[in-house]
């Protein structure tokens, strides 16, 4: 196990790799966790939305956590979603990481069921009492249908309950206040991290800690580029790093709309590009999501060919 003091850099949510009967493909996950290891990332996130983890069942959760940990073999840390729709189905999902070793874990708000911002903060006191592990609060409100405010991190942060945010609500200004809030409040070794692909270089101008990108499967060292181009000031470089990743992106816009889901659209993606370049033997999304076509797979080569990367 690594011991997280701050989280910072670049932490890819990995896809899950699975074979044709949605078991997950061990092997080609060691050799996706080596891809983005290579590139030089800073940290490696399983089970997020990217990977799936709400159409997994436990067993292959389990499967997917035990062999990114044993391909980690401690390099960097790994996190690991527990993404679950209440408090005690949570804290299974944390358990179980924490047993297959696990370095901290990531919590959404609870979700389906409504809930006021004093259950939220609940939710995340209880999961922290539950477990040793750091836990990061995962704000994704398209798909729990709550925005967590910075107020509501902050006094969490303060406390020790979170040691940080993952912040996938698309809101800029936001975020961008959640950094300042985070700063006012002197939460020394709090992280915030943006889940965009897209906006990466102005937020880290403005003082995010690090980045989740889905992309990042994909094009690891571009995103490793991009960090270290704003750490090091050079804004122009990280400007036309983030433009080229940018273009890179469109091959989210594979399927027509008419036909799938944009989430099926985006992961069919990066599976078929991560297939495309041989890092996993097979592109299967789980269901409901649907299989990219012949013709979408072709977009995705495209694309990987205008960005140099095939």
């Amino acid at each position: 196990m690594t011991t997280i003091d701050r989280l910072t850099g670049v932490v890819p949510p990995l896809v899950t790799p699975l074979n044709d009967d949605y078991s997950v493909d061990e092997n080609s996950l060691t050799r996706l966790v080596d891809h983005l290891l290579s590139a030089g990332v800073d940290g490696l996130f399983v089970l997020g939305s990217t990977g799936e983890a709400a159409l997994l069942p436990p067993a292959e959760r389990g499967r997917a956590v035990a062999a990114a940990v044993a391909a980690a073999d401690g390099r960097v840390p790994v996190l690991v979603g527990a993404i679950d729709t209440a408090t005690l189905r949570v804290i299974e999902h944390v358990r179980q990481a924490e047993e297959l070793g696990a370095d901290g874990v990531v919590v959404t708000a609870p979700f389906y069921t409504r809930t006021h911002p004093a259950e939220i903060d609940r939710h995340f006191r209880d999961v922290k009492a539950a477990t040793s592990l750091p836990v990061f609060a995962y704000d994704i409100p398209v798909s729990t249908g709550t925005k967590l405010s910075a107020g509501l991190l902050t006094n969490l942060g303060r406390d020790g309950v979170i040691a940080g945010v993952k912040d996938s609500s698309g809101d800029d200004a936001g975020i961008r206040a959640l950094v300042l809030a985070a700063h006012d409040a002197n939460l020394a070794g709090f992280s915030v991290l943006t889940g965009s692909e897209l906006t990466v270089d102005s937020a880290f101008g403005f003082g995010v800690d690090g980045n989740v990108p889905g992309l990042g499967n994909v094009d690891p060292a571009g995103y490793v580029r991009l960090y270290r181009a704003t750490a090091e000031g050079r804004w122009e470089d990280a400007r036309a790093e983030q433009e080229r990743l940018i273009r890179l992106f469109g091959l989210t816009d594979a399927a027509d709309v008419d036909r799938m889901g944009r989430a099926s659209s985006a992961l069919g993606a990066f599976k078929a590009a991560l297939h495309l370049l041989g890092v996993i033997d097979n592109p299967v999304t789980a269901p409901p999501y649907l299989p990219l076509s012949a013709s979408d797979t072709e977009f995705v080569k495209g694309k990987l060919v205008e960005a140099g990367l095939l």
